[in-house]
């Protein structure tokens, strides 16, 4: 018995622009320019995501617009170099790139995100077509859920479920996203999984159990 997670089909946005493989340097400039982003998938005719061109990749050819590097410079940021003399997105693209399915758990995506260095991942299919996009943003969408939301979740999830016959003497509080617990119970050994389930649910923040033990009714 855990709360329902939310998904990343829950938060993730579902109008996303993209380029094709062979996009010009100054299409992918005006693409994210026209929609206000920082980075843009690289599909293929099916869809399929195969790269993701951010403004990052698009730099390294104003960092060495009037700037020759030098052999030793050349090795070291070979990456960077290339990209700099590069005009289509296959060529300046991230590849293969870090996706997401709409079903992963905000967890999943946030430690996606957090192991390969990206702020955002493309959200595709089972067969890799684009789905959507999810960025760090979207992730702490569920810490804006109202305190009353929350409260009603917790009590509804948690505390009714574990607590059948006692859930009216729990008191259950959420201050900014903080939970506490409180009251009264007859078995010590259920607060702790009140307490972690509690946690448990989407955009709480924190969780004070206060939740004490007596002999019951």
């Amino acid at each position: 018995m855990t709360p329902q997670p939310f998904t990343v089909s829950d938060v993730m946005t579902r109008q996303v622009v993209a380029v094709r493989r062979g996009a010009d340097f100054k299409e992918i400039v005006a693409a994210m320019a026209r929609w206000k982003v920082t980075a843009v998938p690289v599909v293929e005719e099916e869809g399929r995501v195969v790269g993701v061109v951010s403004e990052a990749d698009l730099l390294a050819k104003e960092e060495f617009h009037d700037h020759r590097p030098g052999l030793v410079e050349q090795m070291r940021r070979l990456d960077a170099t290339a990209k700099a003399g590069s005009r289509r997105a296959e060529d300046l693209m991230a590849a293969p790139a870090v996706t997401v399915g709409a079903g992963a758990s905000l967890p999943q995506a946030a430690r996606l995100m957090a192991t390969h260095q990206v702020k955002r991942l493309p959200v595709v299919d089972e067969h890799g077509a684009l789905r959507g996009i999810v960025s760090r943003a979207d992730l702490l969408k569920v810490f804006l859920r109202p305190d009353r939301d929350l409260a009603a979740e917790v009590r509804r999830d948690v505390v009714e479920r574990l607590f059948p016959r006692a859930h009216h003497r729990i008191g259950v509080a959420v201050d900014a996203g903080v939970v506490t617990l409180s009251g009264e119970v007859t078995d010590s050994a259920i607060v702790p999984l009140a307490a972690r389930l509690t946690r448990a649910v989407e955009g709480v923040v924190d969780v004070r159990c206060e939740l004490t033990t007596g002999p019951g009714p």
